[in-house]
């Protein structure tokens, strides 16, 4: 399995999902683009686009989670978890698979 999702993290996108007003087809597309200040950048999004032979699915508390096969190979072993403070939060990415990332942590190497 390319990526996990916390308990966290899951209850945050079931309540976007929630208040996006999705069908229940819809699932959290996590992947990789080529951008960012490190040369990656990771994607999450909703999407109902599925396609057998590009993708891979997989449930996480409840959720379900979909990952295109090449972001696969650069997700392996992640974790997606959810940041709260009194500054900022969101959506983390655990990946031990960078060797670098961004002061923001939305892009990696």
């Amino acid at each position: 399995m390319a990526i996990s999702v916390t308990p966290e993290a899951a209850e945050q996108l079931k309540r976007a999902h929630a208040e996006g007003q999705f069908g229940p087809e819809t699932f959290v597309r996590v992947g990789v683009v080529a951008g960012g200040c490190s040369g990656f950048e990771y994607s999450l999004n909703f999407d109902d686009k599925y396609d057998d032979a590009k993708d891979t699915r997989s449930e996480q508390n409840g959720v379900a989670v979909v990952v295109d096969k090449k972001s696969s190979l650069l997700l392996d072993g992640t974790t997606l978890g959810w940041f709260s403070s009194l500054e900022r939060q969101g959506f983390t990415f655990e990946n031990p698979n960078a060797v670098k990332s961004c002061g923001c942590g939305r892009s990696f190497q």
